[in-house]
């Protein structure tokens, strides 16, 4: 074989090695643009919920996006405050704590404002929490609050997003 034989072959390699690593290329940059922000969200719209007598402040998530990256990153949150996940119609929810630092517990809440279950859930970890029913709504707050207060499946919480004609 001749040089000037292989020289076709070797341009046809040398184009579909350059169009893989281009395609991968492009692949990695756009990979890396739809992983989660690596910082907390904090600029969410918020809406104060109560249960009884106790007031909570939750930022709401409410864009696939912003129920996707959810709690993570976070290194501390005040004991009063949550995040609710509002979902466009009932679903079984299920939760994980893919890079979340905080121990959390997920309420699953009914429409009307009704605690369906509750679960605690260990930081870092991709063990599935789910609820118990279809729910649209899932509260999570800082792990132990709600023990602490006695609240428990079949309380209900009061607030905007549980009000009538949703």
């Amino acid at each position: 074989m001749t040089s000037s034989q292989s020289s076709p072959t070797l341009s046809r390699s040398r184009r579909t090695i350059a169009a893989v690593l281009s395609a991968l290329a492009l692949t990695c940059a756009w990979s890396a643009h739809a992983q989660p922000t690596q910082e907390p969200q904090t600029h969410l719209q918020r809406v104060d919920l109560t249960a009884g007598m106790h007031r909570i402040d939750v930022q709401l998530a409410v864009t696939p996006e912003e129920r996707q990256i959810g709690l993570m990153f976070r290194a501390s949150m005040p004991a009063q405050e949550g995040m609710l996940f509002v979902f466009e119609r009932p679903a079984v929810q299920c939760f994980w704590m893919k890079n979340t630092l905080l121990p959390l517990t997920a309420a699953f809440v009914a429409d009307d404002g009704t605690i369906v279950n509750l679960a605690d859930m260990t930081p870092q970890t991709l063990d599935s929490h789910c609820s118990d029913k279809p729910v649209r709504f899932v509260l999570e707050m800082n792990q132990g609050w709600f023990d602490k207060k006695g609240i428990r499946s079949g309380f209900k919480l009061t607030g905007t997003p549980f009000s009538k004609g949703r």
